[in-house]
């Protein structure tokens, strides 16, 4: 058997929250990389596009830099991790109990897509 390709995709500091970024990557993790990208297109959430244009992308680098086509190719490995966090200052912030200050964080996301190259078998009848 011969190796399956992986091509490997990542969108850094994407600026929307990982639990947001989550929902929509389990929705995809393990399709088809066509089938992904055509229920990414109508998906309502802000963060279906860009992993939509991650996904994209990563197709796009399989078929110019390793001559694969889109319909062998699927979602192996998909996942958010956390971004750093931006906090608002100096006074970007809401007075919490007992005289505490609660700072505002901006979260952000860093988006890894792999492709894989699923192996087409042949039925001879």
């Amino acid at each position: 058997m011969a190796e399956a390709f992986e091509v490997k995709a990542v969108a850094r500091h994407i600026p929307i929250s990982p639990q947001k970024v989550r929902l929509v990557v389990n929705v995809v993790r393990g399709k088809n990389a066509e089938k992904a990208l055509e229920l990414l297109r109508f998906m309502p959430q802000k963060a279906a596009e860009p992993v939509y244009k991650l996904i994209q992308s990563a197709v796009s680098n399989a078929e110019q830099n390793y001559g694969l086509e889109i319909d062998e190719l699927f979602i192996s490995s998909i996942f958010a991790d956390d971004g750093p966090r931006h906090r608002l200052s100096p006074y970007g912030g809401r007075f919490g109990a007992r005289g505490r200050f609660k700072p505002i964080l901006r979260r952000s996301s860093h988006i890894t897509v792999i492709l894989a190259e699923r192996e087409v078998t042949e039925f001879v009848v």
